[in-house]
């Protein structure tokens, strides 16, 4: 193979590998959003996922006898995952709902949450050891470390689960700022 023709390879590869991470990575948001009812953005991006997908596909499948085209390929593949989950990190997308089981007493860790502007509801229970008491919050998922942080500060031996809540109406939330 001849220096250009090698350059040029490379430089395919290069560019093939970078538009995976991005189909993948919209793709992987995409998803996201489909799930939180958010269908005209997910079709919005699902057509430039797609028209991304089929330039680069046609590009490999047109030069298998390019190894380093099929490596750049799944190597991109593999990235956009990677990638789209760190997007959606940052994003931090919807609303969670926050399960905090406490042994014992509650109630300042109740006061300091609904201070802090979080909606909180109190449930008593009978666990292994007794008396506990469960508290659900639901919040928008960027709240969660400020959620940990006060929980653990006040109990470090709470115990909290986390999980995705679809839709959710009423109730009490923190305004959003405009």
């Amino acid at each position: 193979m001849k220096a250009g023709a090698k350059d040029a390879s490379n430089c395919t590869s290069f560019i093939n590998f970078l538009a995976r991470i991005s189909d993948v990575s919209i793709g992987t948001l995409r998803t996201i959003l489909l799930v939180k009812g958010n269908r005209k953005i997910a079709a919005f991006l699902g057509f430039f996922e797609v028209l991304i997908y089929l330039i680069v596909l046609s590009n490999v499948v047109g030069n298998l006898n390019k190894p380093i085209l099929i490596v750049a390929y799944c190597l991109g593949y593999a990235s956009g995952n990677l990638v789209g989950g760190k997007i959606e990190e940052r994003l931090s997308l919807g609303r969670v709902s926050a399960v905090i089981m406490l042994k014992g007493s509650y109630e300042e860790i109740v006061k300091v949450l609904r201070n802090e502007g979080f909606g909180v509801t109190i449930f008593k229970g009978m666990g292994l050891d007794g008396e506990s008491y469960m508290l659900n919050v639901i919040l928008e998922r960027r709240q969660i470390q400020k959620l940990n942080k006060v929980v653990y500060k006040l109990n470090p031996h709470a115990f909290i689960t986390i999980t995705d809540v679809r839709s959710s109406a009423g109730g009490h939330f923190v305004p959003k700022k405009k």
